[in-house]
């Protein structure tokens, strides 16, 4: 006699589980032994198996295929079941600390970059100020510089200006032209003479 055990409990629920095709089942002895002699009324018979239907034998056979069927079915359903509860707590742990990993590491970047902006900002900052001071110290040099170029400008015109007086007072005008003639007349000069390489007057022609 056989029993077949399908019922709740973490054994059965294991034997569920397992990826056997054959059907589970327990065998189950009476209360004789198996020390036990044979009973007397039993000694000399002679046990002949019972006649086999083959239609019955077909029906049980087609009915004992779709009992295994639907028992793996079963199995199968019942492990995906509880695989995707597995893996929906683990994943569901593991995504809510990794979201809370990013958010922390999110949060310690976006200091960070803050941090960073305010550096640069102040780097910056003091970068266009020294160019500022540059700049307007290129400018005062400018100022300075033209300035200076504008004084030396107005004291070179004015020697200029000097010494075209100092050479205006040996011009000859309609006033001393006269004057300029007998000064002439009284002391000629010879410009009829020969110089060398050096500037030397080696030779000269005398008056007449």
């Amino acid at each position: 006699m056989f029993r077949v055990c399908i019922g709740g409990g973490g054994v059965q629920a294991a034997r569920l589980l397992a990826p056997r095709s054959a059907v589970l089942v327990e065998a189950v002895r009476g209360r004789k032994s198996r020390s036990d002699p044979v009973a007397k009324s039993k000694a000399g018979r002679i046990k002949v198996p019972p006649p086999v239907d083959p239609v019955e034998m077909l029906v049980l056979k087609h009915r004992f295929s779709e009992y295994q069927l639907i028992m793996r079915a079963l199995r199968l359903e019942f492990k995906e079941e509880m695989l995707r509860k597995k893996y929906e707590e683990e994943t569901g742990s593991q995504a809510a600390e990794r979201a809370r990993q990013e958010a922390e590491e999110h949060r310690a970047l976006m200091a960070w970059n803050n941090q960073e902006n305010l550096r640069l900002l102040k780097i910056r900052m003091k970068r266009i100020q020294k160019e500022d001071e540059e700049a307007e110290a290129k400018k005062v040099d400018a100022a300075l510089k033209r300035e200076q170029e504008l004084e030396e400008f107005i004291k070179e015109k004015e020697r200029e200006i000097l010494q075209l007086q100092e050479e205006a007072k040996s011009f000859i005008t309609l006033e001393n032209l006269d004057q300029r003639i007998e000064e002439a007349l009284d002391n000629p000069k010879n410009y009829n003479f020969a110089i060398d390489k050096e500037g030397r007057v080696v030779k000269q022609t005398a008056l007449q």
